[in-house]
């Protein structure tokens, strides 16, 4: 091979998706290749033109540009343009124009066509686009692991069996033995069904298993006609239709419960029993949580804790994806917080007055990972009074705070704690608070809007925490003004891309030339879908959830719910690869990410992903602060 060709051949092995090409085809490419120099500020082609090649940058940078003029990408060293007219009737779809001097490499057509005929993931790359070969990696990364994707309503085998309050316990039992189930919905056909879907339980009031009927009717030798209501268990934990298989075996094992409701919008559509889900058992997080629930101090829980490291890098190994990982440690934490408040009335004795205490962030969003602080808060009772209940709930809080900062969730350095008094208030004084940060969005109000708006019961009055999650969502969604000023707050934080499409990494201090993943990749990616999730009413928490009420509602353009989903996806596992490699390598794990330590293809993919984010703020803005100032 003559040097020249050699030279090229060498460039391209360093780019998808000739790198993946075997060396006899990447040289025999290599051998066709045309070489043109370009000018600064000269056209390539114009829409609309014949195209006979496929270009790839040697070096210098290139513009592409609509039909309408408007510019569409920025690309440099290794990028290719010119796919999109080659596989649309060899017509340019994108105008070229240099921005610098520039040498690009020209593939002649008949090759091209050859190569995507011969190799079928040479074809994928240029087939698909950006965003879609974003989504397919993702894709094909989720389905390395059914465990990572499978979701409580594909073990529904059957629809509710059910009976009326009003039944005997012979009539329940005989409806059980004619549907051969373990356990029965009890319903109130007189009890209204709410207007708001989300606050509709569909009328359920309780729950009985065989072996309620076997303790509380026949060892006690309760008359066959005693009516059902009597031996029901009222206190019903039941789960979202969204959650994975994982939370919900976590959920039974933590509770020590055997049938779990399955529920869509508040409404039953299926019951699982722990035998239904013992094939999808993941011995190593499920064994956790039933050990953490059975420690008997703080300080055997703090000796527990230093096992979660390896949880979760067992979990990236075994290539779960990150909603999982999410929602795991997520459990695991308000695991914590369950077990220590349990211990604290231990201590302190019941509570005064009822009370709920509230996750807040990332853990009621169930995306938690590894490196974390706690953000918690107390909601009282209405009738609390601070000289008679105040120390109680002052002791409780900071046996809390305290418990979870030695098991590893270190202070919140913004003091967004239940240990707090300004976090510890009635559900009145909360409703009032949320309606003054809504109303009065000044920048303190937002702050704190991005923390709490994220709200989850994790003890006591739980539907406490679904008042207010109802009280913010219809009050949000009727306030323009505040949805504008949550969206000029969330594109305070961009991606770190550059003018030609490179990463741009911190220049000096601990974390040199790497870039922070949470604040410019997932917090921001948060932030957006928050804020959209807030604009259609939407009571979910977790981002994905979110962003699949913000698809119902049909707000974004064609395409872009599933764009985000994937970007979130692809920058959240990025930086959970990145805090596991960082554990497993005696590292304190951390979310600052060095480019260099990626392959060609993670940094591509990565960039398509900020892409996604970059475009998502700037239809944030669009959409919310151009409304606002019409009103």
């Amino acid at each position: 091979m003559e040097v020249e060709h050699q030279e090229i051949a060498n460039f391209l092995e360093a780019y998808p998706p000739f790198c993946d090409l075997p060396v006899k085809w990447l040289n025999k490419l290599a051998s066709h290749v045309e070489v043109s120099y370009y000018r600064e500020n000269s056209e390539i082609f114009e829409y609309g033109q014949q195209i006979t090649f496929l270009y790839v940058i040697r070096s210098g940078a290139v513009e592409l540009f609509r039909r309408s003029g408007e510019l569409y990408h920025r690309i440099s060293t290794g990028g290719i343009f010119g796919h999109r007219g080659l596989l649309m009737n060899r017509q340019v779809r994108f105008g070229a124009k240099t921005l610098e001097d520039t040498l690009v490499y020209c593939i002649p057509v008949d090759i091209f066509d050859e190569y995507c005929h011969e190799f079928e993931f040479f074809a994928d790359y240029f087939e698909a686009d950006d965003n879609t070969r974003l989504k397919m990696t993702v894709s094909e990364n989720a389905d390395n692991n059914d465990l990572t994707t499978a979701k409580v309503t594909k073990l529904i085998l059957r629809d509710v069996v059910y009976v009326d309050q009003n039944n005997t316990v012979q009539q329940a039992a005989k409806v059980m033995a004619e549907e051969q189930v373990s356990s029965l919905l009890i319903f109130d056909p007189a009890k209204p069904i709410m207007e708001d879907p989300e606050e509709d339980d569909a009328q359920v009031v309780g729950l009985v298993s065989d072996r309620d009927l076997r303790t509380k009717v026949v060892a006690q030798g309760l008359p066959y006609d005693t009516p059902i209501a009597d031996i029901m268990t009222t206190d019903v934990l039941i789960i979202d239709s969204n959650a994975y298989v994982f939370e919900a075996m976590m959920l039974m094992l933590r509770d020590n419960v055997h049938h779990l409701p399955i529920v869509h919008k508040r409404k039953p559509i299926g019951m699982l029993t722990l035998s239904d889900i013992l094939r999808y058992e993941s011995q190593s997080s499920l064994l956790f949580v039933q050990g953490l629930m059975e420690q008997k101090s703080v300080d055997d829980l703090a000796r527990y804790s230093t096992q979660l490291s390896t949880i979760f890098t067992r979990m990236v190994n075994e290539d779960a994806n990150s909603h999982m990982i999410g929602s795991a440690m997520s459990i695991i934490g308000k695991t914590f917080k369950h077990k220590l408040l349990e211990l604290a009335e231990a201590k302190l004795g019941p509570p005064p007055i009822p009370y709920c205490f509230i996750a807040l962030g990332s853990m009621a969003r169930d995306e938690q990972l590894i490196v974390t602080d706690q953000d918690n808060a107390l909601i009282l009772d209405n009738c609390y009074q601070a000289n008679e209940h105040g120390a109680y709930f002052e002791q409780l809080a900071k046996f809390v705070c305290d418990g979870l900062a030695n098991c590893g969730y270190k202070y919140c350095d913004g003091g967004i704690m239940a240990s707090n008094p300004a976090w510890r208030l009635t559900l009145e004084q909360w409703q009032a608070q949320f309606n003054d940060w809504i109303e009065n969005p000044k920048p303190e109000a937002l702050l704190n809007s991005s923390i709490f708006f994220d709200l989850e019961g994790v003890w006591g009055e739980i539907k406490w925490a679904e008042k207010l999650t109802a009280f913010i969502s219809k009050k949000a969604q009727n306030t323009p003004n505040f949805l504008a000023a949550m969206a000029h707050n969330a594109l305070r934080r961009t991606p770190p891309l550059g003018f030609f499409n490179g990463f741009v990494l911190e220049q000096d201090g601990a974390h040199k030339r790497s870039m922070n993943i949470k604040r410019r990749g997932t917090a921001p990616l948060s932030d957006l879908v928050r804020v959209h999730a807030l604009a259609v009413g939407s009571r979910k928490q977790n981002s994905f959830e979110r962003l699949e009420d913000i698809n119902e509602a049909n707000i974004l353009p064609k395409g872009k719910v599933q764009d985000l989903e994937a970007a979130l996806e692809y920058i959240a596992i990025m930086r959970i690869k990145h805090q596991s490699w960082q554990i497993e390598h005696g590292e304190k794990p951390d979310n600052s990410l060095p480019p260099e330590t990626l392959s060609e293809f993670e940094q591509r993919n990565l960039k398509e992903a900020f892409g996604v984010l970059d475009k998502a703020q700037s239809f944030l803005k669009f959409r919310y602060q151009n409304k606002a100032k019409m009103k």
